[in-house]
C-alpha cells in the first residue's frame, strides 16, 4: 500500500506540476497579450499625438494667415482713405495749369482786370481745396535735380548755378501727401 500511496502522491505531484506549468504558460500568454495590447495602445496614442501636433501647426498657420490678411486689409483701407482724392486731383491739375497760364497774361483794360481778379479768386479757392486734400507743389528752382521729383527736359550751361541744379521750372510738379502725382518739368544746369 505504501507503494500505491507513493504512486498516488507522484501522480498528484505530476498533475500539480502540469497545472503549475499550464498556469505559468497561461499567465505568460496573458502578459504577452497585455504587452501586445499596450503596444497597440501606445501606437494609437503616438498616432493621436502626431495628429494633434499637425492640427496645432495648421491652426497656427491659419491664424498667422488671418492676422496677415487683417493687417493687409487695414493697410489697403488706410491707403485708399489717404489717396481717395487722387483721381479727382489728377483730373484737375490740367485746369490749374490753364489757370496759371491765364493769370500770367498781362491785361490793360479795367474789364480784363476785374475778370482776372475773379479768376484769381477761383484759382485760390481751387488750390486751397486741393491743398486741404494733401496736394503740394514740388519746389524745383534752386533745388538739386532729383529724378523722383523732377523730369529734366533740357540742360543749360550756367555760371550762376552749380552743376545738376534746377535752373528753371517749365511745368509745376505735384505730390499728394508722399506720392508724386506729376514730376516737375525742369531745365537743369550742366
Amino acid at each position: 500500500m505504501d507503494q500505491a500511496k507513493q504512486q498516488l502522491n507522484d501522480e498528484q505531484i505530476e498533475v500539480q506540476e502540469d497545472v503549475a506549468v499550464e498556469t505559468v504558460t497561461d499567465q505568460s500568454n496573458e502578459v504577452e497579450t497585455e504587452q501586445v495590447l499596450l503596444s497597440e495602445e501606445e501606437q494609437k496614442i503616438q498616432a493621436l499625438q502626431g495628429e494633434v501636433e499637425e492640427l496645432n501647426n495648421r491652426l497656427l498657420r491659419v491664424q498667422a494667415d488671418y492676422d496677415n490678411f487683417r493687417r493687409r486689409t487695414r493697410q489697403e483701407m488706410e491707403a485708399a482713405a489717404k489717396y481717395r482724392a487722387q483721381g479727382l486731383i489728377e483730373a484737375l491739375i490740367p485746369a490749374i495749369d490753364n489757370f496759371d497760364r491765364a493769370l500770367g497774361v498781362k491785361v490793360e483794360s479795367d474789364d480784363a482786370r476785374s475778370l482776372l481778379q475773379g479768376m484769381e479768386m477761383v484759382h485760390r479757392q481751387l488750390t486751397d481745396a486741393l491743398q486741404n486734400e494733401g496736394l503740394e507743389v514740388i519746389e524745383s528752382v534752386g533745388q538739386n535735380f532729383d529724378p523722383h521729383y523732377h523730369q529734366a527736359v533740357m540742360q543749360v550751361e550756367s555760371e550762376d548755378h552749380e552743376p545738376n541744379q534746377v535752373v528753371e521750372e517749365l511745368q509745376k510738379g505735384y505730390k499728394l501727401k508722399d506720392r508724386v502725382i506729376r514730376p516737375a518739368m525742369v531745365k537743369v544746369s550742366q
